[in-house]
């Protein structure tokens, strides 16, 4: 992740400015503009670790932005902590020297970014640790949060899981709305083959007959949506059979319990929009304490 990109800055900015941390009243009323501090970052649970690179921008924009500016600060996390690594309950994730009022305001912004990013992390792992020994992996989708899609995908990556688009000119994908709307599989298929521009074509299929046009029109990757494990296992068979070179994805019907037998079936990859639109905000925690000289 390139933390300093104008993206991620762009993001980030807006948190800031949504919470409007230069016109934190409360901070400004009851605390000296000069007390230095330290917070600590603690982990309230266990979790994997995302989202460490977001508190330097994030105290480098406030200071900018801020009219009493932070000043210089400091930020210390154990060699052995950073964004991947799985941390136990009551761990700390990282030390921030800096102007107490600094601290206070953007507090909030840090926790809620870094528990989101945790939280998709941790989920990512737990599915990556089911299929341990396969070599089945784990695809994201684009159900992320609008505008944090950059941050979603990357705690993904974090947690062991692979991205699949970034966006929609990051590939083909034939869905059952382009198949309905543009004539039906072969058809939109024979197009995206023909049209494309490098990018590798895949196409989702719901049935057989939909399995057997993708395989007589040749795509290079098929996508079993809304399909049994019974039902891949046969599916990815016949396509093995016919067309080898084809990567082959399940959808659908993805948990923690069903993500196995998925895997099982021999698909090389399982996406799991789960990920980003479901994962449980991850415990954190910052303790703040004025410093002492």
């Amino acid at each position: 992740m390139d933390w300093k990109s104008k993206r991620i800055r762009t993001i980030l900015e807006a948190a800031l400015a949504e919470d409007k941390v230069d016109r934190d009243v409360t901070t400004a009323l009851t605390i000296d503009p000069k007390l230095r501090a330290t917070g600590t970052i603690l982990a309230k649970q266990a979790c994997t670790v995302s989202g460490l690179g977001a508190i330097p921008v994030i105290l480098d924009i406030f200071g900018k932005m801020s009219r009493t500016p932070g000043g210089r600060f400091e930020v210390v996390s154990h060699p052995e902590i950073f964004d991947g690594v799985q941390v136990k309950a009551g761990q700390p994730l990282a030390v921030i020297r800096h102007n107490a009022a600094a601290l206070l305001s953007t507090e909030r912004v840090i926790l809620n970014l870094m528990q989101r990013m945790c939280g998709i992390a941790t989920l990512t792992h737990e599915f990556v640790g089911i299929l341990a020994k396969t070599k089945t992996k784990v695809l994201d989708t684009r159900k992320t949060i609008p505008g944090l899609r950059a941050l979603d995908k990357y705690a993904v990556c974090c947690g062991g899981g692979v991205n699949h688009r970034l966006d929609l000119q990051d590939g083909i994908l034939i869905k059952n709305n382009h198949i309905s709307l543009g004539g039906g599989l072969p058809v939109v298929l024979e197009k995206a083959m023909k049209g494309r521009k490098g990018q590798v074509v895949q196409v989702e299929v719901r049935n057989d007959v939909e399995l057997e046009q993708a395989i007589a029109g040749g795509a290079p990757s098929i996508l079993l949506d809304n399909m049994t494990p019974a039902q891949t296992k046969k599916a990815v068979k016949k396509i093995r059979a016919a067309l080898p070179e084809t990567t082959i994805e399940s959808s659908g019907n993805m948990s923690l319990k069903t993500v196995r037998q998925y895997a099982l079936a021999g698909v090389d990859f399982v996406s799991v929009g789960a990920l980003t639109h479901s994962a449980i905000a991850v415990d954190l925690s910052m303790r703040i304490t004025a410093d002492v000289y």
